[in-house]
């Protein structure tokens, strides 16, 4: 009863992360006030990059299969995915508060235009929606595993099937590629809201290429034959 109830938490925590994030980001990086660059834009930069970049990095270290087996060993192997979303959603939370404020605004699209942003914007969320949705959000926030397990179901340990068709037939990932929208879709692009799509975006460029290779391991040929058949990583001609 306690892994499950743990699961479910750790799930809401999830949402909650998210949820703060949207907030930040459409409400609290969309107040910053319009002054010129400067130099002193630095520090907050690097300091923001670096408050991402431990987030990232936590996310990387839990795609690699020596660390899932060492908190397997530490917690019930059906708990590892648990673990993995209480650290990921407190980061993201820590990040979001203690993100710096960079200044300046960097372009500001007027009406009627500015619907070209906001329909970008609400295209990123259907993708993010569509792509979540086929991959299980149980399974991801780790709810699935822990009933699973707890039902003895023989096939606990097994993967989602590989998605190839809906908005996985645009891109290999859909979800990073809603996320690009999201943030660069924004038609008031404040510094704040520059910075974070930038770094986020670049981590999620670069991190694809590690992913696709553990997703090689596990789904072999198919993923080969996938990878032929889509061309497009993340964002349809560019990647």
């Amino acid at each position: 009863m306690l892994p499950l109830v743990f699961s479910w938490f750790g799930a809401a925590a999830f949402a909650g992360s998210l949820a703060y994030f949207l907030f930040t980001f459409f409400v609290t990086f969309g107040g910053s006030a319009p002054v010129p660059w400067t130099s002193e834009g630095g520090v907050p930069v690097t300091i923001d990059t670096a408050l991402f970049t431990a987030f990232a990095l936590h996310h990387s270290a839990f795609a690699r299969t020596s660390l899932k087996r060492w908190v397997s060993g530490l917690v019930s192997p059906a708990l590892e995915r648990t673990v993995y979303t209480w650290i990921a959603s407190a980061l993201f939370v820590i990040t979001c508060a203690a993100w710096q404020t960079v200044p300046g605004v960097v372009y500001s699209i007027p009406p009627p235009w500015n619907w070209i942003g906001y329909a970008a914007q609400a295209a990123g969320v259907l993708f993010t929606f569509l792509g979540a949705r086929a991959l299980d959000v149980l399974d991801l926030a780790g709810v699935r595993q822990v009933v699973q397990s707890q039902r003895k179901e023989s096939d606990s340990d097994a993967h989602i099937p590989l998605q190839t068709s809906g908005v996985y037939s645009i891109v290999r990932h859909p979800l990073y590629f809603g996320w690009a929208l999201l943030v660069f879709g924004a038609p008031h692009m404040t510094g704040d809201r520059f910075t974070f799509a930038v770094v986020s975006t670049i981590y999620l460029a670069v991190a694809i290429p590690f992913e696709e290779r553990g997703l090689d391991d596990v789904f072999g040929p198919d993923y080969a034959r996938y990878r032929k058949h889509v061309r497009w990583r993340m964002l349809p001609g560019l990647y």
